[in-house]
């Protein structure tokens, strides 16, 4: 039982790690043009831009951790044993959603900059 928790821990702590890590690689580029599209100005958004120099580390961050996160999540059901959260269909699908959205957003922040001059 102790190592079905542990087990479980790891999946969600690398997904979180590499939610954080993409949100971080998205904040200096993607966060601005967010931000202005749903109304909020001011200085203040300017100084996002000082997290740009660090942009290819959190990228780097955040796959490693999206890769070990997709090991656990979409391993097969045949690996897991019972009560472990990939046993669970329900706990599994939200997982699995949410490392998609994770993804997606990974996704953005690597395309960005080659789409951003047609914003701008």
């Amino acid at each position: 039982m102790q190592t079905e928790r542990i087990s479980d821990q790891t999946g969600l702590r690398s997904l979180v790690a590499g939610g954080l890590a993409t949100l971080l690689a998205s904040t200096c580029c993607l966060g601005p043009l967010v931000l202005i599209t749903l109304g909020f100005s001011g200085a203040w958004i300017s100084k996002l831009t000082v997290l740009e120099p660090y942009q290819p580390i959190f990228i780097g961050a955040a796959l490693v951790a999206l890769f070990f996160a997709g090991k656990r999540i979409w391993r097969p059901v045949a690996q897991c044993t019972p009560g472990e959260f990939c046993a669970r269909p329900r706990v599994r699908r939200g997982y699995q959603i949410l490392f998609v959205g994770v993804c997606a957003l990974l996704l953005m922040a690597l395309v960005f900059p080659l789409i951003a001059p047609r914003f701008y």
